[in-house]
């Protein structure tokens, strides 16, 4: 009786969600076959990971590498509960007929995976995130970005080192002998205070930085 109910359910909002986005769907179709055109000079697609070391990684290891060094990993208390949030947003778009049908069937399957994941477990891609990090270290390699495209290089330490002391020599950068933050911080705010036809007075808040301070130096 209850899968009769439920599949009933499916069936009624596979139909009504067909019909809502035919239309939207044909104009879509309809716009792509008129205003699609081949670009003259072709796109060049950089891979989304490059390995220049002997490391090997895993499947799931390089899934979540080629998430980018951007990607978010949540805890696994913060991921449930936010999936518990997202669900209920969802079913708040629902026939107000269904909506507490779809919480009993999200409700039970929360529980499922609380009980699969322990409360001294953290979230599954945490494990994966420590088990790249031990490999960078026992093999001294770095994750980095590379010089074109959006892609991740990994590289051994020293030879990315040796690079950055390279660049570094070729353009002939000079060691500072002080913080020059503050000099440009009161050139910038003296050309803001000129620019009196441009910038309101009332608006240049917004473009002067209250504490400005350079970058930490790790040497």
């Amino acid at each position: 009786m209850w899968l009769l109910i439920q599949q009933n359910i499916e069936e009624k909002l596979h139909r009504e969600s067909r019909s809502k986005y035919k239309i939207p769907d044909s104009k879509i179709k309809r716009l792509t076959q008129t205003q699609t055109t081949t670009p003259k000079v072709p796109h060049t697609f950089y891979l989304r990971i490059i390995n220049n070391s002997s490391i090997s990684f895993s499947n799931s290891e390089m899934t979540l590498l080629q998430k980018g060094m951007k990607s978010n990993t949540l805890s696994k208390k913060n991921w449930i509960q936010n999936l518990a949030l997202e669900a209920e947003t969802a079913i708040t778009q629902l026939p107000s007929s269904d909506r507490e049908v779809y919480r009993k069937l999200v409700a039970d399957r929360i529980d499922t995976l609380i009980m699969q994941n322990p409360t001294h477990q953290t979230h599954p891609e945490a494990r994966v995130i420590r088990s790249i990090q031990t490999k960078l270290k026992e093999n001294n390699a770095t994750v980095t970005w590379a010089d074109k495209g959006n892609s991740i290089v990994i590289q051994p330490t020293p030879k990315y080192e040796t690079k950055i002391q390279n660049f570094i020599l070729n353009n002939q950068f000079r060691t500072a002998t002080a913080d020059p933050t503050n000099t440009f911080q009161a050139q910038v705010r003296q050309t803001i205070r000129d620019s009196k036809t441009i910038i309101p007075k009332d608006t240049r808040w917004r473009y002067t930085n209250m504490n400005p301070s350079g970058p930490p130096s790790k040497v």
